[in-house]
């Protein structure tokens, strides 16, 4: 495990480096889109006709685990937006990553939090402007992407996956499915379709669960899911097996989408940083993976190795 560590991070920082003079896929937003500072993400609108001031904003957590658990946990969060905003907020909850972005590129989704994955997609073709992220009380932030098995599943390592199934969450996810695919090619030698069958679940928790009932022999998830998962007994240790543990990844950015009034902008980044997590429901939750707060975050800095591994693999954020 120790040593499979080691040469995992040797891996993906091979493979960010191998593409570190790559044009980096988000640079290229989406036509309809302006980036005149280069900080990667869609400019405010110049022109106030084309900026939108809704009397009531919608917000979506991104679909990592049950919809219904997570508009009660966000509910004082969004208590406290209207408060700061002076706006209703109304929790969406979203079904797919796929779907949470064409909500956005539509109109229909004003505030998100996108999974580390999708965050970029999110940026060139929704106008997505991230500014923060959940961290502990130190500052530090972020998650791990481990490939995880049942005991008894004959899979002691990686390389115990050939020829069997491996399930992966959906193909806009970092950790659910472009860091573990990226690996087992570069590092083991394992493709998709030539080396073991992909299956994907739709969430980590889907896949979690899936591992935990012995439905899928392997899986690639967050660890903060499955952290969280185990601190509400959904699943518990004794069914799980990780066999990888990779680098630190940033987990989910919060933001807002880019042609809202500037003014309304700044006011619902405000409801993010003075958010008082004491007491609340999201502290209940989102301390069992280690957060106790937000902060401020920068989607050109912050998200740098997960454009790079994009760039490796060749992946291309299309816009529908």
């Amino acid at each position: 495990m120790h040593a499979a560590f080691h040469r995992g991070l040797l891996a993906l920082a091979a493979l960010a480096l191998a593409a570190a003079t790559l044009p980096s896929p988000a640079s290229a937003l989406d036509a309809r889109f302006k980036d005149t500072d280069g900080d990667l993400v869609a400019d405010i609108p110049a022109d106030a006709g084309q900026l939108t001031d809704p009397a009531t904003l919608v917000f979506a957590y991104t679909p990592v685990e049950d919809p219904a658990v997570y508009a009660k946990v966000w509910d004082g969060f969004l208590k406290h937006m209207e408060k700061v905003t002076g706006k209703k907020v109304q929790f969406f909850p979203v079904q797919s990553n796929a779907a949470q972005i064409e909500a956005m590129r539509a109109g229909r989704l004003h505030v998100a939090g996108f999974n580390t994955g999708s965050n970029p997609l999110a940026v060139a073709c929704a106008g997505f402007r991230p500014f923060a992220m959940m961290a502990s009380a130190d500052n530090s932030f972020g998650y791990e992407m481990e490939i995880l098995t049942y005991p008894g599943s004959g899979i002691e390592k990686v390389e115990d996956i050939k020829g069997k199934k491996m399930a992966f969450t959906a193909e806009t996810s970092n950790s659910g499915y472009k860091a573990p695919s990226a690996l087992l090619k570069s590092e083991f030698g394992m493709e998709a379709g030539k080396d073991y069958e992909a299956v994907f679940s739709g969430k980590h928790d889907n896949s979690i669960l899936g591992v935990a009932n012995k439905d899928y022999p392997a899986a690639s998830i967050a660890n903060s899911v499955l952290r969280r998962m185990y601190e509400r007994d959904v699943v518990k240790p004794e069914q799980i097996k990780s066999i990888y543990k990779s680098q630190t990844f940033p987990t989910t950015g919060y933001g807002v989408v880019y042609n809202l009034k500037p003014e309304l902008q700044t006011k619902i980044k405000e409801a993010f940083l003075t958010f008082p997590w004491e007491g609340s429901d999201l502290k209940k939750e989102f301390s069992k993976s280690g957060e106790a707060k937000f902060v401020e975050i920068s989607f050109k800095k912050d998200w740098d190795v997960v454009r790079k591994i994009d760039a490796a693999m060749g992946v291309k954020y299309t816009c529908k």
